[in-house]
């Protein structure tokens, strides 16, 4: 008898199972997949004979969520993109009764997406996100065009402005942070970095003569500089000192190798024990990655900044909604009212469109749209 129907779809760890071949790679990088299996199904022993590509044909086939994560790899996207178009691809199966993706098209999708916006109210940027993932899983793993989603019912997206905070509010909810957290702030507040992109720096990534920073990797994978605020300085030596010191302590142990970007470990195997390249903010502990399975320090962790932040504001009695990313919304705006103009502030945020950075002219600190009330115009009696 056929495996069951969930034993094909989620496979042995939660995975789908393709019912294709792992081929090698191509020239272009990208890997081929094969026909459909004969009868004997995926995974039968003894076949010596080798499909096209050179693949044994006995050979386990690769699941359909792996190859979905090499493919996200091989374009160098991010373990966040790649967990997250994971789920989501697993959630577009078991919403079709777990039947495989290669057996499903665009109406099922339109299907999926239109549910997450009429039963599921999700936001429209979580639409997008799951339809992002089920269009790159068709593109490059099942390798087939989907086409126009015009069927599909959008959700909403409200025309909302961003919380800002005023400078007093913004130094009080400063003042509340301690450690590594507060000179996180410094640079949310006084750079407008986002707050995975503080948490990515690394020491020398750090400009102390030039009071800048270099951003890599930013949001979009484009690097940018931004202003290095004078308060920061003398924290972030503290800071980078500290790291060093921890550093030298995990290679007296055997450790003290940091995950590089893109490919420079095999281009410069050595390099990632440089002390250049260590986080300015690392990780008490350290810890395994997930992708390589090696032992090393990471970054500090956004949702402790997080919580801290939360916690300081709510001692600092700031009544608005106040989270790390608050800081940035917050820097734009005081350059904005300091005169500065648009596109110098345009890329300090590094947005790819000046329309991006436009939001920010409209919570000014001018009243409504920039008006003086009338009522504040024309005095009448008290």
């Amino acid at each position: 008898m056929a495996r069951s129907q969930f034993e094909e779809v989620e496979g042995r760890a939660g995975d789908v199972d393709t019912g294709v071949k792992s081929r090698p790679r191509g020239r272009d990088g990208a890997d081929g997949l094969g026909g459909p299996l004969g009868a004997e199904g995926p995974g039968v022993p003894g076949r010596d004979r080798r499909g096209e590509g050179g693949a044994p044909l006995g050979a386990r086939p690769m699941r359909l969520l792996d190859q979905l994560r090499e493919q996200l790899r091989l374009r160098h996207r991010s373990l966040a993109t790649e967990r997250s178009y994971v789920d989501w691809v697993r959630r577009f199966v078991r919403f079709h009764d777990l039947r495989h993706p290669r057996d499903l098209g665009r109406a099922e999708i339109e299907a999926f997406l239109s549910h997450l916006a009429m039963d599921r109210n999700v936001a429209a940027s979580t639409q997008n996100q799951a339809m992002n993932a089920l269009l790159f899983l068709y593109r490059y793993v099942i390798r087939r065009e989907i086409g126009d989603l015009s069927g599909m019912v959008r959700a909403r997206r409200p025309a909302r402005l961003p919380v800002v905070l005023t400078p007093d509010e913004a130094e009080a909810v400063i003042a509340e942070l301690e450690g590594d957290s507060r000179v996180v702030g410094l640079l949310l507040w006084g750079g407008g970095l986002r707050l995975l992109e503080a948490l990515r720096l690394r020491i020398h990534d750090v400009d102390f003569e030039r009071r800048e920073l270099r951003i890599r990797d930013g949001k979009g994978r484009r690097d940018r500089l931004t202003v290095l605020p004078d308060r920061a300085i003398e924290p972030l030596r503290e800071r980078i000192a500290a790291s060093r010191k921890l550093h030298r302590a995990d290679r007296a142990e055997g450790f003290g190798e940091v995950e590089l970007p893109d490919a420079l470990a095999r281009k410069y195997p050595q390099a990632g024990f440089e002390p250049g390249w260590q986080y300015v903010f690392p990780a008490d502990q350290r810890s395994v990655c997930p992708r390589t399975g090696r032992v090393g320090r990471h970054h500090l962790f956004e949702t402790t900044v997080q919580r801290h932040v939360k916690r300081a504001a709510t001692r600092a009695e700031i009544p608005k909604r106040v989270t790390p990313h608050t800081f940035r919304h917050s820097f734009a705006t005081a350059l904005l009212e300091s005169g500065y103009d648009i596109r110098t502030v345009q890329e300090l945020l590094g947005h790819r469109s000046v329309n991006t950075t436009m939001i920010y002219t409209h919570v000014l600190n001018r009243g409504g749209r920039g008006v003086r009330s009338p009522a504040d115009l024309f005095r009448g009696p008290r």
